[in-house]
């Protein structure tokens, strides 16, 4: 029985909230694979999503920590000789390092999953993810009530 925490960002509103997923819902994710869209009503009962909207899988981590790859097909684990993202940041310029990366088909070994929301084409509705009240503030001009107390 998989359990899963859903990152799902919103691209319109440039924020993220994340989810706990558990069966039967988390059913729905076993077997997807990064890049793949699936329909945004299968979160009804967790927000309330736009018509039409769909969720693209972007990656996830498994229970040990080690990044899901798109490189690296099926449900597996692999050493590969990383030279960037994801899984490894190189310091200087041509580094490569061998890393423990996931493949890039979701398990039940894997405990989170990133997303991000598709909006259909000529969509002008307000984001499935609003902001929140600094940042309306932020995007009104006027000062936070942290700002102000800082002066």
């Amino acid at each position: 029985m998989p359990t899963f925490k859903l990152v799902l960002s919103d691209p319109l509103s440039g924020k993220a909230r994340q989810f706990e997923i558990k069966d039967p819902l988390a059913q729905r994710f076993v077997g997807l694979r990064i890049g793949e869209e699936i329909d945004g009503t299968v979160l009804k009962e967790l927000i309330e999503l736009p018509k039409g909207v769909k969720i693209r899988i972007t990656g996830g981590s498994g229970v040990e920590g080690a990044p899901m790859h798109p490189g690296v097909p099926g449900p597996v684990k692999r050493y590969i000789l990383a030279d960037g993202p994801p899984g490894y940041r190189p310091r200087k310029r041509g580094m490569r390092k061998k890393k423990l990366v996931r493949g890039d088909t979701i398990t039940d070994s894997i405990v989170q999953i990133n997303a991000v929301l598709v909006y259909p084409e000529g969509y002008s509705g307000p984001p499935a993810i609003p902001l929140g009240a600094k940042e309306l503030e932020k995007l009104k001009g006027g000062k936070t009530e942290e700002a102000a107390a800082s002066q």
